[in-house]
């Protein structure tokens, strides 16, 4: 009875030791705007897995170093990077990802936050928004995909380009909604999903629909990972049914089809 304890022990051992060899930290470079669905998300991969999620935040694109593709440019390690659906195009046409291996995870929209406590405007409509902007103090929007839109199309859009342009500011790599939390600016606009985990700011609503820009997200395994096949298995999980819940409750939309050509056209 006494040996066969005693194996039982060492099977236990042995297992225990095993898993935590199997365990593995899965590096993931991210953008704002999935980083928030991630975290979330994280705790319940590691459980189904046993491997933990490292984050390294970063813009998907623009000029600061720590944008996603100047840190893979110095030789930054990651297994997966999630960003801009357009930005990640670049990335696969420079062969820094695995071939076949991105995953489309999820659509963000832009929206809009004034510090909270201060009057809540409306920007239901078009003119409601024009208004809004014009008689804002101040305009903040973000250096990556949705901040582009905004000061490249959106502005024209609404025929005030021109009337906005000496009070409308680029805010880079910080989010916008601290920004505005902090009275620097009147009004924020981000991607949803970047603006409501900031505290201090009242989020408004999105853009109107027939001025809206919706910025598909997507994961990738990077060529040199060191551990692709774990890179896979989170990009799946993230993709997964199970997932999206927790996707949109946190401000982003499911993946159900392709986006309207207008949404998928890249933002320079």
């Amino acid at each position: 009875m006494q040996k066969i304890h005693l194996s039982l022990l060492a099977s236990l051992l042995l297992s225990s030791v095993s898993t935590g060899v199997a365990a593995r930290d899965v590096t993931v470079m991210i953008s704002g705007g999935f980083k928030a669905a991630l975290e979330k998300l994280a705790p319940q991969f590691k459980a189904e897995t046993g491997d933990n999620i490292i984050l390294i935040s970063g813009p998907s694109m623009g000029k600061t170093p720590q944008a996603i593709p100047a840190r893979l440019a110095r030789g930054e390690n990651a297994d997966v990077v999630i960003m801009v659906g357009d930005a990640l195009s670049n990335l696969e046409k420079d062969n820094w990802l695995l071939p076949d291996s991105r995953v489309e995870l999820a659509d963000s929209s832009i929206g809009m936050v004034v510090k909270q406590g201060d009057p809540e405007p409306n920007i239901k409509t078009d003119a409601d928004l024009r208004n809004t902007l014009l008689q804002a103090k101040s305009i903040a929007y973000s250096d990556s995909a949705s901040g582009r839109y905004i000061s490249s199309h959106l502005f024209k859009k609404l025929d005030i380009e021109d009337k906005v342009k000496t009070k409308a500011h680029m805010i880079q790599r910080i989010p916008v909604a601290s920004e505005v939390a902090k009275g620097n600016y009147a009004v924020g606009f981000q991607q949803v999903s970047e603006l409501l985990p900031v505290p201090g700011v009242t989020f408004i609503g999105e853009l109107p629909e027939d001025v809206q820009y919706v910025t598909r997200f997507a994961g990738a395994v990077v060529a040199k990972s060191h551990h692709g096949q774990e890179g896979k298995a989170l990009l799946k999980f993230l993709s997964s049914t199970e997932a999206q819940n927790t996707i949109r409750a946190t401000g982003m939309r499911s993946v159900t089809a392709e986006l309207p050509v207008k949404q998928h056209d890249t933002v320079q």
